[in-house]
């Protein structure tokens, strides 16, 4: 009888073999029993990456509770989809970012696909979005 799901076909799917450096169990109580699998080829872009800025991970989150200028520009960094200035600096391989002389604020982004964002001087952050911020510490 044939398949009526041939998406689900597993006889045409390839087994991916495991070694002990690529996959690791893991079994806690509570939990159920899993396999992880560890990604060698993240572990190898990483170290080809320069510079002391492209090992900088977040260590903690928090949400921000009322208006500052960081907020601010964390805000329109968030909304560019990026982390923090940290982030952006990394992907777009940037020295410094656009900002507006008398504010401080950030004046330019652009997105992961290219796309520009355009900021005004004044605050754009309403008081009903600041506790979206998220404050990344590291």
């Amino acid at each position: 009888m044939e398949n009526p799901f041939g998406f689900m076909d597993t006889k045409s799917v390839p087994c991916a073999s495991f070694s002990s450096e690529e996959a690791h169990l893991t079994d806690e109580p509570g939990m159920s029993f899993s396999r992880e699998t560890v990604c060698l080829e993240d572990n190898k872009l990483s170290s080809d990456i320069s510079g002391a800025s492209a090992d900088m991970k977040p260590k903690s989150i928090r949400r921000a509770k009322t208006w500052s200028d960081e907020v601010e520009n964390l805000y329109r960094f968030q909304q560019a989809g990026y982390r923090d200035e940290i982030e952006y600096k990394q992907v777009k391989h940037v020295a410094a970012v656009e900002r507006w002389p008398e504010t401080g604020f950030v004046k330019k982004l652009q997105r992961r696909d290219n796309t520009f964002y355009y900021y005004d001087k004044e605050r754009e952050c309403a008081d009903k979005e600041v506790h979206k911020v998220k404050v990344y510490a590291y």
